[in-house]
């Protein structure tokens, strides 16, 4: 079998190896200095840890991360889960999964119930993701809601939030269909990754097993423009078949989708 890299003049090391690291993101082929990594891979690998550490650290602001516009466009506001600070949510993560009193209220004030789609924000463990996808991604996900007539929830911010608030939104609400878009636990790949949790119908007492998960939507992962395709085959089976999940036999017209990710 030909060589790929050779075929295409890359016989030399050097160039092999560079050809290896630009495919992947990963730490491969970064040599070594003595017993320890060269100086300029070290340096990389410490701001990396660093940026993982103000991502989970992090604490997200509306104005500042989402911008003043898409806060309008949206009518976005923002409430809360039984976590009341960022080292209660890291410690606590039961109650990140649990809305708050006050946020029961608000929603019954602020949302319509019964729309086919809504969709929430959670800060999760980078708010940098939430800053840097969500501006993007929204827009789009109002978009296609629309040109489907489907009806789409008044979106909002959840604080301190886990994956598990998609069962008090789904009590709440009752949406056909929530999606909850919150920041992935950072890794030394990137801090800035969005996951898309999407349910039918979620109710108390349901688990991962009744949720979908579309990951990695960054820059150098899911784009947001794919993300939102992939959201709307995926929820377009969900309301053909009425669930979620496990059980969910997630097929399009453009083939198998494979099966569903969880987490």
């Amino acid at each position: 079998m030909a060589d790929p890299l050779a075929a295409r003049g890359e016989d030399n090391p050097a160039l092999r190896f560079d050809a290896i690291r630009a495919r992947t993101p990963a730490r491969v082929l970064v040599g070594r200095a003595g017993a320890s990594y060269p100086t300029s891979a070290l340096l990389d690998l410490r701001q990396d840890h660093a940026a993982a550490l103000d991502a989970v650290r992090g604490e997200l602001d509306l104005v500042r991360d989402l911008g003043p516009e898409l806060i309008e466009r949206f009518g976005l506001f923002e409430v809360g889960t039984q976590a009341l600070s960022k080292r209660e949510f890291l410690m606590r993560p039961d109650l990140g999964r649990q809305l708050d009193a006050g946020t029961l209220a608000t929603l019954d004030a602020q949302c319509p119930r019964g729309a086919t789609l809504q969709v929430a924000i959670g800060d999760g463990l980078s708010a940098a993701a939430v800053a840097a996808q969500v501006p993007a991604l929204l827009p789009l996900l109002e978009a296609g809601a629309k040109a489907r007539g489907w009806s789409f929830g008044r979106p909002f911010v959840v604080r301190y939030c886990r994956v598990g608030v998609l069962n008090d939104i789904g009590e709440r609400l009752d949406p056909a269909l929530v999606l909850l878009l919150v920041g992935e636990r950072p890794g030394l790949s990137t801090s800035k990754s969005l996951s898309a949790y999407m349910a039918y119908r979620p109710r108390a007492g349901h688990t991962d097993a009744h949720r979908n998960l579309i990951s990695n939507i960054h820059a150098r992962g899911l784009p947001p423009d794919e993300a939102a395709r992939q959201i709307f085959e995926l929820a377009t089976t969900m309301l053909r078949q009425k669930r979620s999940g496990v059980s969910l036999g997630a097929t399009s017209a453009s083939g198998e989708l494979g099966p569903p990710t969880h987490s």
